[in-house]
Parts: C-alpha cells; sequence; structure tokens
C-alpha cells in the first residue's frame, strides 16, 4: 500500500463529517496505484462498513480504464455487475482489459479482485468529442439546493448509523427523506436530491465522471424502499447493488450542484429496479443510471 493510501484510508476517518478534507481523501482513494501494466491497487477508507461501498469499487474500476485510455477521449456509458460484497480491510487489485482501440471509440474491460477472486465487473466505452443531435429531458421544477436543509439538519435526532460516516458528497433532499415518509405514511414515486462534492476539485473531467459515479450508488435504490415504507437502519433491510449501468451525456463539474431524480419502476423477486436523471442546476441533462438491487425485508 502507498504512503498516499495508507493516508486516504485513515485520513477519512479522522476527518468526520464533510467538507474539503474529507473530499480531498475521496479523491485520494481514486487515485489508484500503478503495480504494472494495467494492472492498479485501490484501497477502502477504515471507516467502511462490512462490504465495500459499491460506488468506491465504480469509481475506482473507472480511474483504471481511464488510466489506459487517450485524453482525448471521454467516457460516455459503463455496465458494471457487482458479483461478491468486496472486504474494505484489504487493497483491490483492478485488471484492465483494452478490448478495442477504434478511430472513434476506445473500449475496456476492469475486473476488480480480492482474495484471487472476482468481486467486480465492468466495460466501459470511451469517444472521441462529436457534433451531432442535441435535445436533452426537461429537469424537474424544484428548489434550489441553497434554500433546502442540509443532510445533517434532516437526519438529527433519527439516530441512523449511517449518519456517522464522513461524507465527501453533499446531499439536500427536494421532498421529505424517506426515513421520513416511511413515518407520515406518504409512498412518493420519486426521490430527489441536490448533490455535489462537498468541496473544490481538481480540472479533470475523468476525475469528476468518477465522483459522479461515486454518487450515483448513494441514494438510488432509497426510491425503491420509499415506495414501500421502509428504509435502512430503522427496518430489518438487507440490500445490496447487483448491477448498475451509467450514461454520460455531457460534460460538468461535480463540485458544483447537480440534481439526482430517481425513481422505481418495478420490485420483485426480492430484486428493485431504479432508475435516475443526473441535471446541472443549469437544466441540462447530463447523466443517466439504471440500477437493479437486492432488497430483503426481514
Amino acid at each position: 500500500m502507498t504512503d498516499i493510501a495508507r493516508t486516504a484510508a485513515a485520513g477519512l476517518d479522522e476527518a468526520a463529517g464533510g467538507g474539503q478534507a474529507v473530499l480531498d481523501r475521496l479523491v485520494d482513494l481514486l487515485d489508484l496505484e500503478k503495480v504494472e501494466e494495467d494492472f492498479y491497487r485501490g484501497v477502502s477508507p477504515a471507516h467502511s462498513p462490512v462490504r465495500v461501498f459499491g460506488g468506491q469499487v465504480a469509481g475506482q474500476a473507472l480511474v483504471a480504464a481511464g488510466r489506459t485510455v487517450p485524453e482525448d477521449r471521454r467516457v460516455h456509458s459503463l455496465h458494471a455487475y457487482f458479483i461478491r460484497g468486496g472486504d474494505p480491510s484489504v487493497p483491490i487489485l483492478y485488471e484492465v482489459d483494452r478490448i478495442r482501440d477504434g478511430r472513434s471509440f476506445t473500449t475496456r474491460r476492469v475486473t476488480a479482485i480480492q482474495h484471487g477472486k472476482a468481486i467486480f465487473a465492468l466495460s466501459a466505452s470511451f469517444q472521441k468529442d462529436e457534433e451531432g443531435l442535441d435535445h436533452g429531458e426537461p429537469m424537474p421544477d424544484v428548489p434550489a439546493p441553497e434554500t433546502l436543509p442540509t443532510f445533517q439538519e434532516r437526519t438529527a435526532g433519527f439516530g441512523l448509523r449511517f449518519t456517522e460516516r464522513p461524507r465527501p458528497i453533499d446531499v439536500r433532499y427536494v421532498g421529505e427523506p424517506p426515513w421520513i415518509t416511511r413515518a407520515t405514511g406518504e409512498r412518493p414515486a420519486s426521490n430527489r436530491v441536490w448533490m455535489r462534492a462537498d468541496g473544490t476539485l481538481p480540472a479533470d473531467q475523468l476525475l469528476h465522471v468518477c465522483v459522479l459515479t461515486y454518487a450515483s450508488d448513494m441514494t438510488l435504490l432509497d426510491s425503491i424502499l420509499a415506495r414501500h415504507g421502509v428504509y435502512w437502519d430503522v427496518d430489518k433491510v438487507l440490500g445490496a447493488s447487483l448491477d448498475h449501468a451509467l450514461w454520460f451525456h455531457r460534460p460538468f463539474r461535480a463540485d458544483e450542484w447537480f440534481l439526482y431524480d430517481s425513481t422505481s419502476p418495478s420490485a420483485s423477486g426480492a430484486r428493485g429496479l431504479a432508475t435516475g436523471r443526473f441535471f446541472a442546476q443549469d437544466g441540462t441533462h447530463i447523466a443517466t443510471v439504471v440500477q437493479e438491487g437486492l432488497l430483503r425485508v426481514l
């Protein structure tokens, strides 16, 4: 493990709450160590729960893929499967397979490995910038993020365990959060939050994409739970991400506010499907996500 990785793993615990210090630790975690050609090593923060956070392994895998791609090509999509729960106490090895280098597109496959077994697999496609047809979904009419309560204000007094972890992403709920609608009986059809990296990020577009990838796994499954009036830490819910797909439509900065609008079209067989759209604060449709998750209510 490198000195930077040790600092990141320990320091994210030391810098409790949020702010630039916590965000800097996330940036360090995404700065993978190159151990050999097409092999990279990443670590988890010391505060991690039993399993590695899915957004972390997805973000790190995308970093590994991006390190092997020419700078003139932006990632436009990724498709991933969570195969096994990651062990946060040991490093993760990322192996990159250079599938194709075309004139316009580059394709990479990344396998995340722990204890000699694959825990995560990602395919990502990168493209040179091109002109073409252009339209996007309109952003919902919602209050500005600065007018909304902070995450700490929303969770005060509820005893939710996940609030004790450092949070590099500033999250502001547009409506009542699911731990409140659970008690009021409201069953919202969508879950909307404003998000941004809680500080300033370097001017590296791949890093901004990886931070959004990290954030995309934070509240997406909440749109499923809210439909049924259950929530993590309040009810006995066992959940895990099964697969994850992201499409990046336009450039953006992850340290500027973006709206995450998610819904759930279906849940059955102890699995739930959730879809989400990301909008910059000026209304630009910047990304779309789909995820299926394992959800067992015990």
